[in-house]
């Protein structure tokens, strides 16, 4: 099955549901096969965590995988436009109170990985206005997509430690990320846009569907690795193919690149 016809699939589960017949998740055709990497929902992930020690010791707000974050909890896969195409494969999924962790993956034509990041959520926020919305959407023609980024140490008193604060601004007061799309001398480029189609079991039963503007960042850190602050404004517009949940929220996720060697997915 398609991935354009999974939520399709999810309002058909619903829908016998509802006429009380028995079709949750574990029962039905499996629907999350030909991921990179030959990932599937359940899939048990080893990734080696020295290019994670070593980004963290070279100021990066990335943040070390827990001991429990071994299994591939969902899949999705954004569509954006023009025509790309990212999978990320959650080890978790935000749900719950956590934080979302996850692989992003952009797979080359040939099929192999044009590029790997191990992903975790740095913080979400909610656009207060609509000068907000449209600021992170990008509409206003300034916000999202603007050239830079700029995280204040203030902004990130609460969430960090003081040893991690020093070792990511030393005596600085902010750290500022560039724009990696589109022409370095443009003030603005306007973000990607497109859909993230998440399912939560191997049959489709559960998951998300949402709208999405999408911007990368990146930084140099001391040691010369990338780190890339990945900026999504998500409307969600069905959770397990009930379209009545919907909402905004914008998430901060910071990414390092991974070598693929470097992750066995099994």
């Amino acid at each position: 099955m398609g991935w354009k016809d999974v939520f399709g699939y999810v309002r058909g589960i619903a829908a016998k549901r509802g006429k009380g017949e028995d079709q949750g998740a574990g029962s039905g055709p499996r629907i999350d096969d030909g991921l990179p990497m030959g990932a599937r929902i359940g899939s048990l992930v080893q990734l080696q965590r020295s290019p994670i020690i070593r980004a963290q010791a070279n100021g990066s707000l990335v943040t070390m995988p827990a001991d429990g974050d071994t299994r591939i909890l969902a899949v999705s896969q954004l569509r954006l436009e023009p025509d790309a195409a990212l999978y990320r494969l959650y080890l978790a999924t935000g749900d719950l109170d956590d934080k979302e962790k996850f692989l992003q993956v952009f797979s080359a034509e040939d099929g192999g990985i044009a590029e790997l990041l191990y992903c975790t959520q740095l913080a979400r926020v909610i656009p207060e206005s609509a000068e907000d919305q449209d600021a992170y959407t990008g509409v206003a023609g300034h916000g999202l997509g603007d050239a830079s980024y700029t995280l204040w140490r203030e902004q990130l008193a609460d969430m960090l430690d003081a040893a991690t604060l020093a070792t990511v601004f030393g005596d600085a007061d902010r750290i500022d990320y560039a724009r990696d799309a589109g022409s370095p001398a443009a003030d603005f480029v306007a973000p990607f846009t497109g859909r993230e189609t998440r399912i939560d079991d191997a049959q489709g039963a559960r998951g998300l569907r949402q709208q999405v503007w999408f911007m990368p960042y990146v930084r140099t850190l001391h040691g010369g690795e990338r780190e890339y602050l990945l900026i999504t404004t998500e409307i969600i517009e069905s959770v397990d193919g009930d379209s009545g949940r919907r909402g905004i929220h914008v998430d901060f996720v910071i990414g390092i690149p991974l070598e693929p060697e470097r992750v066995l997915v099994q």
